[in-house]
């Protein structure tokens, strides 16, 4: 492997569980032996259970064009596409200056942030696909 140019941008999880695969990486870790490293195995393993194992190329790029009017930064796009924010609380918690920025709309106009916000929801509900269920934790 030969690395043409150093730290040229973030992933989403998404794109590393798409590159882990493609270098063989599985959940069943006899079938990753050799192919690749155990730790590799571990983040792939780990990745299945974000949001980011049900994306697609296609959902990411729909968000990145439906979300423009928001004015989200680079960072903040990440880290929604990677956690997939469902409620306003998260996404308070992922973008920053969420207030600020939602409290005004495409042409700059002042409006409510809440709705804006909620619209923004919709948004990701419709576009990003819902993560995995939860696997239950068995209690003594």
């Amino acid at each position: 492997m030969k690395i043409v140019k150093k730290n040229a941008g973030v992933l989403t999880n998404f794109e590393v569980i798409d590159f882990l695969r493609s270098r063989g990486a599985k959940t069943d870790p006899m079938g990753c032996l050799g192919a690749v490293a155990a730790s590799e195995c571990k983040v792939y393993e780990y990745l299945l259970k974000t949001p980011a194992c049900n994306q697609t190329r296609e959902s990411i790029y729909e968000f990145v064009r439906r979300s423009e009017g928001f004015r989200l930064a680079e960072a903040d796009k990440l880290n929604v596409i990677n956690w997939r924010p469902s409620s306003a609380a998260d996404a308070y918690a992922m973008i920053e200056e969420c207030g600020r920025r939602f409290s005004r709309d495409e042409q700059g106009q002042a409006c409510d942030e809440d709705e804006r916000v909620q619209e923004f929801l919709e948004i990701v509900r419709e576009v990003l696909p819902p993560p995995p269920p939860k696997a239950e934790v068995m209690q003594e």
